[in-house]
């Protein structure tokens, strides 16, 4: 890259945001490079250790929280809470005087969504969101998450793409390899209102609450059963991959909480996975649940909290949750068919 050129066209960004989100747009090309020199004298699927929340973590997350903290450091970012990292970071402690460009902000991203994916080749990300900071890093996280100012994902495929909002709209970028620049897609992404595709991991079924089941249920019966259609079931695995099918597809994504021990609240992060994907849904015409009550009417309590998630298509996030409000005698099939029995 050459120091100094713009990565990423401002023509969308407010301007009090434009040297965070080119320093995002930044550290997100050098992470592509990275990725796409897997095996190529660096095993970034190798295991080194666990993160503050129990989970394992690979070689690359800890390249990508580096790459990321570096270049929010160089932004003048005020506050950063990371899923690498067990507390939200000051940064501006010691750095009196300095970086004052972006010291009105503060980022909450998981650096490299899908790392278990990485030696299978198969895509990952970085989910992001910002919100004005407080007078402390927990205040600037803890806090209702609708206060965001803006949230994006970067996907890191056979293309390269940044979907973006600063609550005027979703924009799409994708990266130029020639010049190695954000280019602008896509000014307005809309998710589509229908779809066919549903994700979630079947594997789980026999864990899930009822209404999940029934949902799901009456999505296999297919053409035969109560939906009287036909639908196809997705999972990658990887929540970043997941949602860009969605935006360009429809449909809706689920991971419910369910019975096992450690999976009561889900497993995804309300503050740095499922309040920025929410934040774009809303935006893009989509809708974002727990399953019944929207994300973005949700306050954080803690940094890594927990929280079921379901997201997609608007009409398909209000059928998940009427399934919830429906008394068991009323679905046809609650109680009355396996997950794939006729």
């Amino acid at each position: 890259m050459t120091s100094g050129s713009e990565r990423l066209p401002k023509t969308h960004v407010p301007a009090a945001l434009a040297p965070l989100a080119e320093a995002l747009a930044e550290a997100s090309i050098a992470l592509a490079g990275i990725i796409a020199r897997n095996g190529l004298g660096h095993a970034l699927g190798a295991a080194r250790g666990t993160n503050s929340d129990g989970d394992t973590q690979k070689a690359l997350d800890v390249i990508a929280d580096d790459l990321f903290l570096a270049a929010c450091r160089r932004a003048g970012l005020r506050h950063f809470a990371s899923e690498e990292q067990e507390e939200a970071l000051d940064l501006a402690e010691g750095t009196q005087g300095e970086g004052t460009q972006g010291g009105g902000w503060a980022l909450a991203i998981d650096p490299l969504d899908g790392s278990s994916n990485i030696d299978t080749n198969v895509s990952v990300g970085t989910i992001f969101s910002i919100y004005p900071a407080a007078a402390t890093p927990e205040a600037s996280f803890l806090r209702p998450v609708s206060d965001q100012a803006g949230a994006g994902y970067v996907i890191y495929g056979p293309q390269v793409a940044l979907l973006l909002t600063f609550g005027r709209g979703v924009q799409r970028y994708v990266l130029d390899p020639d010049s190695q620049c954000f280019m602008l897609v896509e000014a307005q992404v809309a998710i589509p209102p229908d779809s066919n595709e549903f994700a979630v991991n079947a594997s789980n079924y026999r864990h899930w609450t009822t209404p999940i089941r029934a949902y799901v249920d009456d999505c296999v019966a297919g053409a035969e059963g109560p939906r009287a259609k036909n639908f196809n079931m997705r999972w990658i695995a990887s929540l970043v991959a997941e949602a860009h099918r969605i935006f360009a597809r429809g449909g809706v994504f689920l991971y419910p909480a369910d019975a096992r021990k450690g999976y009561d609240r889900g497993r995804l992060r309300l503050v740095y996975e499922c309040a920025p994907i929410a934040f774009l849904c809303q935006q893009a015409g989509g809708g974002a649940t727990d399953g019944t009550d929207p994300i973005l009417s949700m306050r954080a309590t803690t940094l890594h909290q927990r929280v079921p998630f379901v997201f997609g298509s608007l009409s398909k996030t209000a059928r998940i949750a009427a399934y919830h409000d429906m008394p068991e005698a009323e679905s046809a099939l609650f109680g009355k068919r396996g997950l794939f029995r006729s």
